[in-house]
């Protein structure tokens, strides 16, 4: 395999110094036209291509963010990248997303390779409950922002929505239709977006003068469709079974309705279920799915917008407090919930 071509050859090519290849490339108004043109021939004729990270380094600016998720597998996650990536792309930065499949230790090692790579910054969905990694993370001094987490607004900005007003939003659609003893399927009882939604299912409940006896509560392992199924069964087993069921997510959700499916339960005659972000597929599914709405694209390209301010503001170009900002979630009803008791 042959070497690269390094701008040493391209200036041996042009028969002018490495320095008149460099001007070329960053300022070629400071070159000469007729020098201009013999150095870009040189530079395409022999394919050469210049190293941009190691501009990058030489410049301390990365034109990288980094993105880290809990699980690409999940479209609300896409949706937060698509919305991160138009505002980096738009800013002249690209994104580079990593999947911490909801493992601390997958997520220490995706932190430490931003580091490594000297990022513009981070947007960061933690699973680490213990708050360590972002702790290690924050040594190396690269902002970062977390997103569909409430952070401490005096040490970093954060993005999410309000998860026990959409917990509350889902039992309370499922009290009004006359249910009194409602399943929770609920995910790592780790995660803070998993709690604050049992919160609010909690609260709505109180509200309508019911105990919290009335939530029976499944934790998963997982936040996919497989945990669904699971705790699908696990309902179907229950002596005393719920006559809905509230999931921490839509992947859960789609996964309980698989399960009633095939030991045909009726949805939403016999079982009532409601999911939660509203990702794309939970409109088409057999029975179109309840859902809580999460602004996920709104998320994620606020997120970066907070990054590249606080990126800027280190350099001097503007100003920047950090910031908490919380969305407000909707719901959004389908036939998964819609029969009347």
């Amino acid at each position: 395999m042959s070497q690269s071509v390094g701008i040493k050859d391209v200036a041996r090519a042009a028969g002018v110094s490495v320095g008149t290849v460099s001007n070329v490339i960053n300022r070629p108004d400071t070159v000469a036209s007729e020098t201009r043109a013999r150095v870009q021939s040189a530079i395409d004729r022999l394919g050469y291509v210049r190293s941009e990270s190691a501009r990058q380094l030489r410049a301390g600016r990365s034109r990288i963010m980094g993105l880290l998720v809990l699980d690409m597998g999940n479209p609300f996650f896409v949706d937060v990248a698509r919305g991160a990536e138009r505002a980096a792309r738009d800013a002249g930065l690209g994104v580079m997303v990593c999947n911490s499949a909801q493992s601390a230790g997958e997520e220490a090692e995706y932190l430490s390779l931003f580091a490594e790579q000297r990022v513009r910054g981070v947007l960061l969905t933690p699973t680490d409950a213990s708050g360590r990694n972002i702790e290690t993370f924050r040594r190396h001094n690269i902002p970062f922002v977390l997103v569909d987490r409430v952070g401490d607004s005096t040490t970093e900005c954060s993005v999410s929505v309000d998860d026990v007003a959409g917990g509350a939003l889902a039992v309370r659609h499922l009290v009004d239709a006359g249910h009194r003893s409602i399943a929770y399927v609920s995910g790592p009882p780790g995660l803070n977006q998993v709690r604050d939604r049992r919160t609010g299912a909690l609260s709505a409940l109180a509200e309508a003068g019911l105990g919290p006896g009335s939530l029976r509560e499944l934790p998963t392992e997982r936040l996919d469709v497989a945990a669904g199924r699971d705790a699908g069964a696990r309902l179907l087993g229950l002596a005393d079974r719920p006559t809905a069921v509230f999931c921490a997510n839509d992947l859960l959700a789609l996964g309980v309705l698989q399960a009633m499916y095939a030991a045909g339960v009726r949805v939403p005659d016999d079982l009532a279920i409601v999911g939660y972000d509203d990702i794309e597929f939970a409109a088409a599914a057999a029975v179109p799915l309840t859902s809580v709405r999460q602004p996920a694209v709104t998320m994620g390209a606020l997120a970066a917008g907070l990054l590249l301010e606080e990126t800027e503001a280190e350099t001097g170009a503007r100003r920047h407090e950090h910031r908490r900002v919380v969305l407000q979630p909707e719901l959004v009803v389908r036939r998964s919930s819609l029969a009347v008791r």
